[in-house]
């Protein structure tokens, strides 16, 4: 993948009583992997007609992608260009066409592996790109770039106006570990252009440590293979009576699974979510045998999308969790996976998910119960002790 995590689609991929879903931030791989720092959300594998356009939020026909991509290819042309000016005409903003070696890098990073710069991006209120996160250790943070700032050109390209997905393309390139991307670069008044090596990183997406007050914090970074399940022990071997703080701030997205196996660890079954496919109505549900009685709260933010703001709605419509920071990011479509005649790999939107309480999370977000800002830890830590979870 690229340099860091961007929002992961929502893709179908296991089943979890009766839904497959990989939340493989859409935008958010888009936005991670560009970034480096994996999401997405469930991804969609779909395809239109080139002339067809799709209102924001809609859903677009993959077949009539598929038939454009094989006219394109026996004109001579390249399926995967025609397929990119197919989804660019589409109005799907989280559409993304991938050749096949950047595909397979794109599963590798829902593995947790990538190769790119080590930052995760975002939309700006405006429509340009900014840093949502920065790993630690990557090559962006040995650049010092840092979260808040704006990407305003990478390798001489304008961003501005570019999916999230174009991005992290850019930003990804060969994926050949050091090879260099050049980025141009806003912070306030200052810019400058900032030539970066691409590396090979694995990521830890699940940290835990104790707090000083006898509470456990629970840092999901994404819901790459396996995070749930480091979710779920962590909490299965927290001391008795310890409160949770779940941090989800800045978490991309990810496999939908994953954050199902997440939420089981604080529910005893039930809803997790709601989705369509084309029309079709599934559900997610959580597995029975959770913690239904430990003092959990969840902190949020601008950077929470995908996956983790389907976690997000369940704990919170379900009374589960107290959520404290601000709102999320907004990523509530499902993108699945479409194979196009040149090998390339076309992912589309064709649903969007609802919170069990049967609330929208596309373009809208998840409001939290406590609204809080740079000191939103602070505050997630007050209300955790005061539930009973510190000591």
């Amino acid at each position: 993948m690229s340099a860091g995590p961007a929002p992961f689609c929502i893709r179908p991929r296991g089943v979890v009583r009766g839904a497959v879903l990989t939340l493989v931030f859409t935008g958010v791989l888009a936005t991670a992997a560009a970034t480096g720092s994996l999401p997405r959300q469930e991804s969609a594998r779909a395809e239109r007609p080139a002339p067809a356009r799709v209102p924001d939020g809609g859903t677009v026909d993959g077949a009539a992608l598929s038939r454009a991509a094989a006219a394109a290819m026996a004109d001579g042309k390249s399926g995967k260009q025609a397929a990119e000016e197919f989804v660019s005409r589409s109005g799907d903003r989280w559409g993304a066409v991938y050749d096949k070696k950047e595909y397979a890098e794109f599963e590798q990073a829902l593995d947790g592996a990538y190769t790119g710069v080590g930052l995760s991006a975002g939309r700006t209120g405006a429509g340009g790109i900014r840093v949502t996160r920065v790993r630690s250790g990557g090559p962006a943070d040995r650049a010092g770039l840092r979260t808040g700032d704006r990407l305003v050109s990478v390798d001489g390209r304008p961003v501005d106006g570019l999916s999230v997905s174009e991005v992290v393309s850019l930003l990804r390139g060969d994926g050949v570990p050091g090879s260099a991307v050049v980025l141009r670069v806003e912070r306030g008044r200052a810019a400058w252009t900032q030539t970066l090596l691409r590396a090979r990183v694995v990521t830890d997406p699940v940290t835990v440590r104790r707090l000083d007050d006898g509470a456990v914090l629970i840092r999901v970074a994404a819901f790459t293979k396996g995070a749930g399940a480091r979710v779920r022990d962590a909490v299965r071997t927290a001391p008795a009576g310890a409160g949770v703080l779940l941090d989800l701030r800045g978490n991309s997205g990810g496999l939908v699974a994953e954050a199902a196996v997440a939420a089981s660890a604080f529910l005893d079954g039930g809803l997790v979510a709601t989705y369509d496919v084309e029309g079709e109505q599934r559900a997610v549900y959580a597995e029975g045998g959770g913690d239904t009685g430990r003092p959990l709260v969840a902190l949020i933010d601008g950077g929470t999308m995908s996956a983790a703001e389907l976690l997000t709605g369940a704990l919170q419509d379900r009374g589960r969790a107290v959520t404290v920071g601000s709102r999320t990011f907004g990523k509530g479509s499902v993108q699945m996976p479409r194979a196009l005649p040149d090998g390339s790999v076309a992912e589309l939107t064709v649903g969007h998910y609802r919170t069990p309480a049967g609330h929208a999370v596309d373009g809208r977000g998840i409001t939290p119960d406590l609204a809080a800002g740079e000191r939103a830890e602070e505050r997630a830590r007050t209300v955790l002790s005061g539930l009973g979870g510190g000591s």
